[in-house]
């Protein structure tokens, strides 16, 4: 999907958007209703060239993409506010990502081995601590992989200043940065020691 708007942002290789797809956590899933689009924000994870995403068998959304119907993922975050000596100027750091294609359902094997794998993007560690999931929780819940294909995604990356050369001298001008930081764990029954999954991200900052 071709940058038409600010070119010079977009990155082209696919390193670069795993770089984007891995730094996030929560994408809006969409896809088109008649003629409205319908967008969801969901959980999803990147396994290898795909991403994978699930939900309740019951969401609408979700089931209109396991009949067939082409999926749009965009995932964005802000990693700064870029302040200029004009509003029209200022701007902010960011990276985005869009990915578009038909999606696959996934059973068995194969639907177990990409719920860990979204297991370990968004709670790394954490399914070697907990009970099985039921059979009755695996038959209420979908999976699908969106395959990541050769001209199916954009990626885009703002960073850097504000790229202007100062012309007053009382007028501040720079980033302010932005940073998402894990908080103090927060018990639902005390007593119970923190688990060494959240000890882990608490140490990586992942």
């Amino acid at each position: 999907m071709p940058i038409r708007r600010l070119p010079e942002r977009a990155q082209h290789d696919r390193a670069d958007l795993y770089a984007v797809l891995d730094a996030m956590w929560v994408a809006t899933l969409s896809v088109a209703v008649g003629e409205v689009a319908q967008s969801v924000p969901i959980l999803y994870g990147r396994d290898g060239d795909s991403i994978v995403l699930h939900g309740s068998t019951g969401a609408g959304t979700l089931r209109l993409l396991a009949a067939g119907r082409p999926a749009t993922v965009c995932v964005s975050t802000i990693d700064g506010f870029v302040y200029a000596e004009s509003l029209f100027d200022s701007s902010a750091n960011y990276r985005s990502a869009v990915v578009t294609g038909p999606v696959e359902v996934l059973s068995g094997a194969a639907a177990d081995a990409a719920l860990l794998a979204l297991s370990e993007r968004i709670m790394p560690g954490r399914a070697a601590e907990v009970r099985p999931s039921t059979r009755k929780e695996l038959a209420a819940t979908v999976v699908l992989r969106l395959p990541i294909l050769e001209g199916s995604y954009t990626v885009k990356v703002r960073d850097g200043g504000t790229g202007e050369t100062p012309t007053t001298d009382d007028t501040w001008t720079g980033v302010l940065p932005v940073h998402t930081v894990f908080g103090t764990p927060v018990p639902e029954v005390d007593g119970i020691p923190v688990p060494a999954s959240i000890h882990a991200r608490l140490a990586t900052g992942r």
